[in-house]
C-alpha cells in the first residue's frame, strides 16, 4: 500500500504560488510583446494583397482577409489568454531545458557552428551577401507570367474559320471534330457548339466553334501522356483547310472574354476609324508575330469578309407598279427572316409560328427574285422586276472599345512563359516597318494586361510595407539598430524562395509574389523571437557585471550572445517547424486548384529555410558586432527591457 500512498501524496511546492504567477507574468511580458508586433506585422505584409485589383484581387482577397482576421484575433489572445492559460495548465515542478534529450541533441550541434560563425565573421558575413547576389541573376532569368495555369482536368477547343461560313458547313466540320476528339482514348465526353447559344449575352458568330472536352481521370491515361502532349496530339489530328485551332480551357477563356473581351492568352488590338484598314494592319501583325518562340494558335479576329444579301430597291419601277419601298421590305422580311402568323399552346408554354422560305429558297439569289410582290394595279408582280439582288462583303461582327473600332490578333502562349514570350513580340512589331499607319494604335491585352496591371500595384506598394514593417519594429524594441536587425532578414529570406522557384521551374507570377508577402511575416517574426532572447542574455550580463565597459569584455558579450542562442533554441526551431511543416504537405498535394497553391507556398518553404538559418546563425553574428560597438563607443549597452 506505500506505492498508493506515494501516489496520492501532495508534493509540497517548490515555490509559493505568488511567485509563480510573478515568474508567468515576466515571462509572458517577455515574449508577448515581441510576438504581439510580430503579428501585426505580418498582417500589415499583406497590404500589397488588398491592394490587388481584378482576378488576382478576386482570387487572392479571401486568402488575405482570412489570414489578417486569424492574426488579429491571435494578437489579441497573446497578450490576454496565453497567460492565464499558462498560469493554470503550468504547475508543479519543472525541469531545466537541458534535462530534455531533444534539447542537448540540438545544442550540441548548434553550439559548435555558432562558435565557428563568432569566430570566422568576415567570411560568414561573405557568404550570406554572395548567396544573395546570386539570386538577382536567378530571379531575371526566370520567366513571368500572370497566373499559374489552373488545371480544370477540361479543354476548351474554340477553332475558328471563314466568316462566310454556312450553317450546314459549320454543321459539318463541328460533328467531324467531335468524332476526331472522341477517338482519342483520353477524352471522356465531347459537346461542341457553333454560333451563339439563345441569349443576348452570347455574340459569337456562326464560324467560332467551342467544343468543352471533359477528360478521363489521369490514371486511366496512357503512360508518359500529359496534358500538353495531349493538346499537340488534338491539334495534330484536326488540322482542317480553312479552320485555325485555338486551346485553352473553359473558366479561364470565360474569365478572359468578361475581363478584356480576348478569348485567347495574349491578344493585340488594333484600333482606328476604318474597319478595312484595322483588317490590313490586323494581317501585317499576325506576319510579325509568325514564328515568335512561345506563339501558338495565332488568328487574326475576322471583321471582313462577311456576306450581305443586297437588295438594291429601283424607286422608278416601284412607282410604276404602284408600289412603295415599305412593301419591298416587308416581303423581304417576311420571305428570309420569317413572319409569325399564330402561337401553339402546350400545357402552359405558348410557341409563336413562324413562316418563311426554305432554306433552299433563301439561299438562292434566282429563287429569291420569284418571290411575288402584290401590285394593286399589275397584280403578282415577282422581286427582280422593281429590286436588283445580289451578295456584298461586309463586317461579320463590329466590335469598338470605347467608342472606337477595333480588330484583334490573338494567340496562346504554351511552352514558354507569357511576359518574354510578349517582349518577344512587342520588339519584333518595333522592328518592322509600316505595320501602323498614322491615326491608328496597338494595344497589348489578355492575361499580359493583367501581369502589367499585377506588377505595377506590387512595385508601388511593397516598398511602402516594408516602411510600415520597419516602424512597427522600431515600437517594438525602440531601438533602430534592433529593428533593422529583424527586418534584414527579409532579403536572406529571399535567398531560399528564389533559389526554391528556380530548381523547380517555378514562373514569377502574383502566386509567387503572394508567396513572398507570406514568408517576409514568417521571417521577421522569427527574427523577432531571436533578438527578444538575444537581449535578454544581455540583461543577464548587465545584471551580473554591470552595465560597464570596464566590467563587461568581449569574451563576456560572445559567451553570453552564444548563451542567449543556444539555449532558447527550441522555441525558435518550433516557430520555423510550426510553418513549415503546415506547408510542406502542399507540395506533394494532387488536384484542383494545387497548380496555384504550389507557387504560392514554394516560396514560402525555401525561404523558412534560409531564413531560419540566417537567424540561427547570422542574427546573433551581427548583435554580437553590434553590442561591441556600443560598448566601445558609448561604454555601455542598449537594453531591450520587455514593457507593455
Amino acid at each position: 500500500m506505500n506505492w498508493l500512498k506515494r501516489l496520492f501524496k501532495r508534493t509540497p511546492q517548490w515555490i509559493s504560488e505568488e511567485e509563480r504567477l510573478e515568474i508567468i507574468g515576466k515571462s509572458s511580458k517577455q515574449v508577448s510583446r515581441g510576438v504581439f508586433f510580430a503579428t501585426i506585422i505580418i498582417i500589415t505584409s499583406f497590404l500589397p494583397v488588398f491592394m490587388l485589383t481584378g482576378q488576382e484581387g478576386k482570387l487572392f482577397h479571401p486568402l488575405a482577409f482570412t489570414k489578417t482576421f486569424i492574426m488579429m484575433v491571435d494578437a489579441l489572445l497573446v497578450i490576454t489568454l496565453a497567460p492565464v492559460l499558462i498560469s493554470f495548465f503550468m504547475k508543479g515542478k519543472f525541469r531545466p531545458d537541458n534535462a530534455n534529450p531533444i534539447n542537448r541533441f540540438l545544442e550540441k550541434i548548434y553550439e559548435p557552428l555558432i562558435k565557428r560563425v563568432l569566430k570566422w565573421r568576415n567570411t560568414t558575413i561573405a557568404i550570406n551577401v554572395i548567396a544573395l547576389l546570386i539570386t538577382i541573376p536567378l530571379l531575371k532569368r526566370l520567366g513571368t507570367e500572370f497566373m499559374p495555369p489552373l488545371d480544370e482536368q477540361s479543354i476548351l477547343f474554340m477553332p475558328v474559320t471563314l466568316p462566310d461560313i454556312s450553317n450546314s458547313e459549320a454543321k459539318r466540320i463541328l460533328q467531324v471534330q467531335d468524332k476526331i476528339i472522341k477517338s482519342v482514348p483520353e477524352v471522356d465526353k465531347v459537346l461542341g457548339k457553333a454560333g451563339r447559344a439563345s441569349t443576348a449575352t452570347d455574340n459569337s458568330p456562326i464560324s467560332m466553334i467551342e467544343t468543352i472536352i471533359m477528360l478521363k481521370p489521369k490514371n486511366q491515361w496512357r503512360e508518359n501522356m500529359t496534358k500538353e502532349r495531349l493538346i499537340q496530339e488534338l491539334d495534330t489530328k484536326l488540322q482542317i483547310p480553312g479552320v485555325v485551332n485555338g486551346w485553352t480551357q473553359p473558366i479561364i477563356n470565360r474569365i478572359n472574354m468578361l475581363a478584356t473581351g480576348i478569348r485567347t492568352d495574349v491578344g493585340v488590338k488594333v484600333f482606328g476609324q476604318n474597319i478595312d484598314t484595322i483588317a490590313g494592319i490586323s494581317e501585317r501583325v499576325r506576319d510579325a508575330l509568325e514564328g515568335t518562340p512561345g506563339v501558338q494558335d495565332l488568328f487574326v479576329e475576322p471583321i471582313t469578309g462577311g456576306k450581305y444579301l443586297h437588295v438594291d430597291v429601283n424607286r422608278e419601277a416601284l412607282a410604276r407598279y404602284g408600289l412603295t419601298v415599305d412593301d419591298v421590305n416587308q416581303t423581304v422580311e417576311s420571305t428570309i427572316g420569317g413572319a409569325n402568323i399564330g402561337q401553339t399552346i402546350e400545357g402552359r408554354r405558348r410557341f409563336s409560328i413562324n413562316l418563311r422560305l426554305l432554306q433552299d429558297h433563301r439561299n438562292s439569289i434566282s429563287q429569291l427574285g420569284r418571290v411575288p410582290l402584290q401590285s394593286p394595279t399589275f397584280g403578282e408582280v415577282p422581286l427582280s422586276a422593281v429590286a436588283t439582288i445580289d451578295y456584298e462583303n461586309g463586317p461579320p461582327m463590329i466590335t469598338s472599345d470605347n467608342a472606337i473600332l477595333r480588330g484583334a490578333v490573338m494567340f496562346n502562349v504554351r511552352d514558354r512563359d507569357l511576359g518574354s514570350t510578349v517582349q518577344d513580340a512587342m520588339e519584333k512589331l518595333n522592328n518592322a516597318d509600316n505595320i501602323v499607319p498614322e491615326g491608328y494604335f496597338l494595344e497589348w491585352s489578355g492575361q499580359y494586361e493583367n501581369l502589367i496591371r499585377g506588377q505595377q500595384t506590387l512595385l508601388w506598394i511593397a516598398p511602402v510595407v516594408l516602411v510600415i514593417i520597419f516602424f512597427a519594429l522600431y515600437f517594438a524594441f525602440h531601438s533602430i539598430r534592433e529593428a533593422f536587425l529583424s527586418l534584414v532578414t527579409i532579403p536572406f529570406a529571399l535567398i531560399g524562395g528564389a533559389y526554391m522557384i528556380y530548381f523547380w521551374g517555378v514562373h514569377l507570377s502574383v502566386a509567387v509574389a503572394v508567396g513572398f508577402i507570406a514568408l517576409f511575416g514568417i521571417a521577421v517574426e522569427t527574427g523577432i523571437v531571436m533578438v527578444i532572447y538575444l537581449n535578454d542574455a544581455m540583461q543577464q550580463l548587465v545584471k551580473l557585471k554591470g552595465n560597464s565597459s570596464e566590467t563587461i569584455t568581449k569574451e563576456d558579450l560572445r559567451q553570453y550572445v552564444i548563451r542567449g542562442a543556444a539555449k532558447r533554441l527550441r522555441p525558435k526551431l518550433m516557430t520555423v517547424c510550426v510553418s513549415l511543416f503546415g506547408l510542406l504537405p502542399v507540395l506533394w498535394a494532387t488536384g484542383v486548384g494545387t497548380d496555384v497553391m504550389r507557387p504560392i507556398v514554394l516560396p514560402m518553404i525555401g525561404g523558412v529555410l534560409t531564413s531560419s538559418t540566417h537567424i540561427l546563425l547570422v542574427t546573433p553574428l551581427i548583435f554580437l558586432m553590434t553590442k561591441e560597438y556600443e560598448l566601445r563607443k558609448y561604454g555601455k549597452l542598449e537594453i531591450y527591457d520587455a514593457k507593455h
